[in-house]
């Protein structure tokens, strides 16, 4: 009886101990984003999650963090890598200090319309994928935000008007291009954006329409001036621990799931445009096409840094560069 007993206890210490019904084949996990509930980024993943539970019933369950409130963009990926959580949403530029090919889509004016961005995300997508999984993680799909608009309290003619302004520099090459204008770079998480703008720490946002809906910008901003710059991607992941540990019928529902997710979300991002610029124009925002010279200042830093983060990246990301350019929609 006593070594039944020790058998037992042994056998819960290691949390292996069989358990009938349906709570033994179900495994829980934790996922954080940095994105509010009303993002299509984060709709997209609600359905994402929801076809998971349909493919695979009674399988996986994911408690989904929104709107950095388990813990802000900057620590998801780290925290993913370690298994502290098992999934999370990242803007895959934001670690392009730790190697350039996650920023690539992040070189200013490279891709600016969705044809150019599906046929970066095919020469490249391979190449970040591979790099995630030598850190433990395994990229489920990617999802490019909409074009890119700078928020400013007056109207922008020339790069000149952006000089000495503190500049919100959410990822390397942001901070980096407000360097090259002239601007203060200041790091700020995006649910911070109001706050940061109400207290003088930013007065300059480079963003998606989305996330200027998502922070009510028309409160701290009047214009808007869409520059375009790029279609940057997140990236959905996983730690790829946690992944094998799956039964196989289980991840080829999420291999599956994420796949359509993908589709999905490149078209949500594509009509979410449309719609946020509409509702930035009926809180009263002014919204601005580009001056020929804004656009000529703008694009001589963006060559700029396409310089540079080819002098970073070397042989492999020129031979991306290469690639992409010969398969280039115009």
């Amino acid at each position: 009886m006593r070594r039944l007993l020790l058998a037992t206890l042994a056998l819960l210490g290691l949390g292996i101990l069989a358990v009938p019904g349906p709570a033994a084949a179900q495994t829980r996990w934790v996922m954080a984003t940095p994105y509010p509930e009303g993002a299509f980024h984060t709709q997209n993943l609600r359905w994402f999650l929801a076809e998971i539970e349909r493919l695979a019933p009674g399988k996986l369950v994911v408690q989904l963090h929104t709107n950095a409130t388990l813990m802000p963009l900057n620590q998801i990926k780290r925290a993913v890598q370690t298994g502290q959580v098992q999934m999370g949403e990242v803007l895959l530029g934001a670690f392009g200090n730790e190697d350039p090919i996650y920023e690539i889509d992040f070189i200013p004016f490279l891709a600016t319309t969705y044809p150019q961005q599906v046929a970066l995300h095919e020469v490249t997508g391979p190449a970040v994928r591979a790099r995630l999984e030598r850190q433990g993680i395994t990229a489920l799909y990617m999802v490019p935000w909409p074009s890119q608009l700078l928020y400013t309290r007056t109207e922008l003619r020339t790069v000149e008007d952006l000089r000495g302004t503190r500049f919100r520099a959410q990822t390397p090459t942001i901070s980096r291009m407000a360097e090259l204008l002239g601007a203060m770079p200041t790091t700020v998480q995006a649910a911070e954006v109001p706050q940061a703008f109400a207290t003088g720490i930013v007065n300059v946002l480079l963003t998606s329409a989305q996330t200027g809906v998502d922070t009510a910008a028309w409160d701290f901003s009047r214009y808007v001036t869409d520059i375009g710059f790029t279609l940057t991607r997140n990236v959905i992941m996983v730690n790829t621990r946690a992944f094998m540990a799956l039964d196989e019928p289980t991840r080829a529902a999420i291999r599956d799931a994420a796949a359509r997710a993908e589709v999905r979300g490149r078209e949500a991002a594509a009509a979410s445009e449309p719609v946020m610029l509409e509702r930035l124009r009926a809180q009263g925002m002014i919204i601005t096409p580009p001056s020929p010279v804004l656009m000529e200042g703008l694009r001589a830093v963006g060559a700029i840094q396409e310089r540079e983060w080819l002098a970073k990246a070397g042989p492999d990301g020129a031979a991306l560069l290469e690639r992409y350019r010969a398969t280039m929609p115009r």
